[in-house]
């Protein structure tokens, strides 16, 4: 019995059977988790909502606003918070690539006078133990019922009133950026909030 001998086409069709079956079965899996995913982002999102924002009795989620800005190319999402009909503040989400490590994702809650409610972390991928301190209640507290009219948004270091994450300015820095342009948002937009209830 004489032994096949495998050729070029042989192993390109192999090749190709193997990469589509691939394909389709990655296809299949990312279909089946999409909504999984979609529900555990807008649930992390609404628990963003309801730790940034005073207390409010409306659905921000289904009020949301885009809004231009000049900084970024997407429109920044603005979620509007009312409490009998009253427009009691609104949470920003302010985003920036000057992170450490990329991405920092933040969402601010406002008050209607322009205070920082609160801030929660949606996304950063910053160095462990040092960056990531962001997250941390201490950190953000500095922020708590600051207006950034009368604050300097930036690090000690650059001349501002925030105190860095030690060994981490550049994360700090980036916090500050995505904060500010959150505030800017909320400042341009504000107007508008306030007439959608009433």
């Amino acid at each position: 019995m004489s032994k096949k001998e495998s050729t070029f086409l042989g192993m390109l069709l192999s090749l190709l059977i193997i990469t589509v079956i691939s394909g389709f079965s990655l296809g299949f899996v990312n279909d089946l988790t999409l909504a999984p995913k979609a529900k555990a982002k807008l649930e992390k999102k609404v628990n963003a909502l309801k730790l940034v924002l005073p207390t409010f009795d409306n659905n921000p989620v289904a009020d949301m606003k885009l809004a231009k800005a000049e900084t970024v190319a997407d429109s920044i999402e603005i979620y509007p918070a009312y409490l009998k009909n009253e427009f009691v503040g609104a949470a920003v989400i302010g985003t920036t690539d000057k992170g450490f490590s990329g991405l920092v994702k933040l969402m601010i809650g406002f008050k209607p006078s322009g205070e920082i409610e609160n801030i929660a972390v949606l996304e950063q991928k910053e160095t462990p133990g040092l960056g990531t301190k962001m997250t941390e209640a201490k950190f953000l507290q500095q922020f708590k019922g600051i207006n950034i009219s009368t604050y300097k948004l930036k690090v000690k270091k650059d001349g501002g009133d925030v105190d860095a994450l030690t060994g981490a300015t550049i994360s700090t820095r980036a916090f500050c950026d995505a904060t500010q342009m959150a505030y800017d948002a909320f400042i341009k937009n504000n107007g508008s909030l306030i007439g959608l209830k009433n």
